[in-house]
């Protein structure tokens, strides 16, 4: 482990030393986002944007993080780089890599500058991998921005892209790098992804045919009824890690994309219990400091109210499913689209539910479900509810029993996910 963080250390000066030692046009950073005006991606006090944009800028590098039973791996990974310096962004993004990636949340509307900037590999300098970002599902992509390499952009060790999407369609997705994507997304590049519809700015007291909306109401769609209400939002994104995989990357050793099997099940990247650990983990000793491992999965809501789990599948390999102990789901969306009939009279009145309740959902990999449960408004603070997988060979981590794809519901009055 030493020899390890004492090469690491040397990898980081032997690469800043490159980076003060090259012109400053080759470390230029080129943040695209209308009316900031130095370059941070981040709307400071005195700048005027746009109403209806949004910017967010990325790195892409690699980096560790810590299993739920201790063990450390080597990850590839996007990291926020939102109101970071653009003249320190190359050496900044180094082991810098956060699994799952940041969290991507937009409004309907909206206008959104993505820019990605490609650092490199510190750990893996015989590498000069391109990357992507591919928002995975995404209606009106052009070619250019949809991150797919055969059709268009890829990003360069030491370039930067910006992204542009105009935001139209609610619901979850997600995304991650489209180069050799099987590896890529094995190694930890992707992250979750939602857009929130024009009704939550609905103006207090509107009618959505006999449900009056109020300010600060939120909704999963642009449902018509208010049947799609909820009071906590979570983002719940399954995954999982092959061990060997990432410990042949890590060696230089040929990768064994035959004998993919993924022995670390994960929630938002955490193995229970560390999916309840409601804080970011402390960073590995591999990463010089930098903390890998932000989104926790821990939900906690009051009696009586109604949370919205946005469920993503983002697995290479399985197919999981995810159910819930003694709390009932009802399925209001699949894959960022209401789950509804057409409409009878061209939009007017809303169309026929297609609703439906269950106690578990079962997805493959890039499928999603906007499911909301009802916290029932007898229980007391303190009551626990699961959220798992039904798989239960997936309840591990690694060889660690009891652990793997599981999170928990906490009835309280703890910090609300919103």
């Amino acid at each position: 482990m030493e020899r390890k963080w004492l090469y690491t250390t040397l990898m980081v000066v032997a690469v800043a030393l490159v980076l003060v030692a090259a012109p400053a046009s080759a470390s230029h950073i080129d943040v695209q986002c209308p009316g900031d005006t130095n370059g941070n991606a981040l709307r400071d006090g005195a700048e005027v944007w746009p109403a209806n944009q949004q910017c967010m800028h990325l790195t892409s590098g690699d980096g560790y993080v810590t299993m739920a039973d201790g063990r450390v791996m080597y990850i590839f990974g996007f990291a926020n780089a939102t109101g970071w310096n653009p003249a320190n962004v190359m050496t900044d993004g180094i082991l810098a890599a956060a699994y799952p990636g940041p969290i991507i949340a937009l409004d309907e509307g909206s206008e959104f500058y993505l820019s990605l900037s490609n650092v490199g590999m510190l750990v893996r300098p015989d590498l000069f991998d391109p990357h992507t970002v591919h928002w995975h599902g995404f209606p009106q992509a052009s070619s250019v921005f949809d991150g797919l390499p055969e059709s268009g952009l890829a990003i360069n060790m030491g370039a930067t892209l910006t992204y542009y999407y105009n935001v139209q369609d609610p619901g979850t997705y997600m995304y991650h790098c489209h180069v050799e994507a099987t590896e890529h997304m094995q190694m930890g590049m992707l992250a979750n992804l939602y857009v929130r519809p024009k009704q939550n700015r609905l103006p207090g007291g509107t009618n959505l045919n006999g449900f009056t909306h109020q300010a600060g109401f939120k909704y999963a769609y642009n449902d018509g009824d208010g049947s799609t209400r909820y009071d906590v939002e979570a983002p719940i994104q399954m995954s999982s890690f092959d061990s060997s995989f990432h410990d042949a990357s890590e060696s230089v050793q040929p990768l064994p994309f035959a004998l993919m099997r993924d022995d670390y099940p994960m929630l938002n990247g955490r193995g229970y219990p560390d999916t309840v650990v409601d804080m970011a983990l402390p960073a590995p000793a591999e990463n010089g400091g930098k903390t890998s491992q932000f989104e926790d999965a821990l939900i906690t809501a009051q009696p009586g109210q109604r949370v919205l789990l946005r469920i993503s599948n983002i697995s290479i390999t399985r197919y999981y499913t995810l159910q819930t102990l003694g709390l009932p789901m009802t399925v209001v969306g699949r894959d960022a689209k209401l789950l509804r009939g057409p409409s009878p009279d061209g939009g007017i009145t809303p169309g026929k539910n297609l609703y439906y309740e269950t106690n578990s959902v079962s997805l493959g990999g890039g499928e999603t479900n906007d499911v909301i449960i009802e916290i029932p408004a007898d229980a007391n603070p303190g009551d626990t509810y699961f959220l798992y997988t039904s798989n239960l060979n997936y309840l591990n981590n690694g060889d660690e029993e009891f652990g793997g794809m599981m999170t928990e519901i906490r009835v309280g009055s703890g910090l609300l996910l919103n």
